[in-house]
């Protein structure tokens, strides 16, 4: 069905906004790995520190585990005090539906719209005109992490873009490694596609797509190349039998798989893991062939709630997640990039400033998610999910599917 206090600017100090009274808020997220743990541990140390109480709600699983628990939960009428969504339109009907907190007096108070870079970030959270939500980190889905150790047991240079790790892989195989792994949540073998797209058919193909559903550009010879290579991958992850995308990541820190399509939130597992970018792992930007970021990542919504203290501490939460300290804290924990565009990261790994520097370039493009309905990223993930697990389904095949999905997208 169809679902449609003023508070002061952070001193230099890094003193943050309290409320008159100490209040418990639920936060519902799924960030259940090592590293996202470790990241989410510092939003809650940070809104701590305001006298309140950070009550984790984690969902086990995925963003698709847990979407359809918290939307069930604010739309019958039992909302949690915040909660996770990706960048994007996720929450944009129970916006429609008057279901979530307008932060405009917020955001306006502390100059969001001077802060957020790039803009599409704050913009991807106004809806006519107004602000439902604090954007928290990018996280870009255009990364190719590689073990050094699988390479080197392998007896072959660590590849430097997409068709070195190709080639590599009966060497990577003949030594008794994965070549590629891939888990069995349906939104890895899709977002790994997407990859390949921006990296093999370009950006300006992504856009026509994606952003102009151009079914016409879907069905072209740049996508049937990026079907071509999307073979190359199913076949390389053909033993990768894991299911979370952590799980995944894992085996490529071990050595037991030569690499891995993932966003940088896969930073955050080989920190915990105590790895060290450039000497046990390589990352490469636009799979080393085409050097660009996409501007994905997660937000924090609040739903309306009739209790007078939860929204005024919702509102100290949103000021806690945008201050420049627990920016730097969070997202060094995360692997993602801060969305302040004046915060110091000196102390990011050779990995994030690569992202860094791209940022900085230009070169980004809008996240799948902020240019696809919900309804339209279900149809592709279930046919990734189909066209990675049934060898039977050509190329051919599966791009007159995906020809069929964009042409009905919206």
């Amino acid at each position: 069905m169809k679902i449609r206090s003023m508070f002061a600017a952070l001193a230099a100090t890094a003193a943050m906004p309290l409320t008159a009274h100490a209040v418990d808020l639920e936060v519902t997220h799924w960030w259940t790995s090592g590293g996202e743990a470790a990241a989410v541990a510092e939003f809650a140390k940070a809104f701590d520190a305001t006298g309140n109480h950070w009550v984790d709600g984690a969902i086990a699983g995925s963003g698709g585990t847990a979407r359809p628990i918290m939307i069930s939960r604010i739309t019958g009428g039992d909302p949690m005090a915040a909660t996770q969504f990706n960048h994007g339109r996720q929450a944009e009907e129970l916006v429609e539906a008057g279901l979530m907190r307008d932060l405009t007096d917020v955001a306006e108070a502390e100059g969001w719209a001077d802060l957020v870079n790039p803009p599409t970030l704050l913009d991807a959270c106004t809806l006519d005109g107004r602000i439902y939500c604090v954007p928290v980190n990018i996280h870009s889905w255009q990364w190719l992490w590689l073990s050094n150790q699988a390479f080197a047991d392998a007896g072959v240079p660590v590849p430097a873009n997409w068709d070195e790790f190709v080639a590599a892989a009966p060497a990577l195989e003949a030594a008794g490694k994965i070549p590629l792994a891939v888990g069995q949540q349906p939104w890895q073998t899709s977002g790994a596609f997407d990859v390949l797209l921006v990296a093999l058919a370009g950006p300006d193909v992504f856009r026509k797509v994606y952003g102009d559903k151009d079914a016409e550009a879907a069905a072209g010879p740049e996508i049937a190349r990026v079907f071509q290579a999307a073979d190359d991958a199913r076949r390389m992850s053909a033993n990768s039998n894991v299911q979370d995308w952590n799980q995944a990541t894992n085996l490529v820190i071990t050595g037991q798989a030569g690499g891995q399509i993932m966003g940088d939130w896969a930073q955050g597992e080989f920190q915990v893991a105590g790895q060290v970018a450039g000497e046990d792992y390589t990352c490469l930007p636009g799979l080393g062939v085409n050097e660009i970021i996409s501007t994905g990542g997660d937000a924090f919504y609040f739903p309306i709630v009739d209790d007078a203290d939860v929204t005024e501490a919702q509102g100290v939460l949103a000021s806690v997640m945008m201050s420049p300290e627990t920016q730097v804290a969070f997202n060094l924990k995360k692997g993602s990039l801060p969305v302040r565009g004046d915060v110091d990261l000196a102390a990011a790994n050779d990995c994030m400033k690569k992202g860094l520097e791209i940022l900085a370039s230009g070169n980004v493009l809008p996240s799948v998610d902020e240019l696809l309905s919900p309804d339209t990223t279900t149809q592709k993930n279930d046919l990734f999910v189909e066209f990675f697990n049934n060898p039977d389904m050509t190329p051919e095949d599966a791009q007159a599917r995906f020809v069929e999905i964009i042409d009905s997208a919206d």
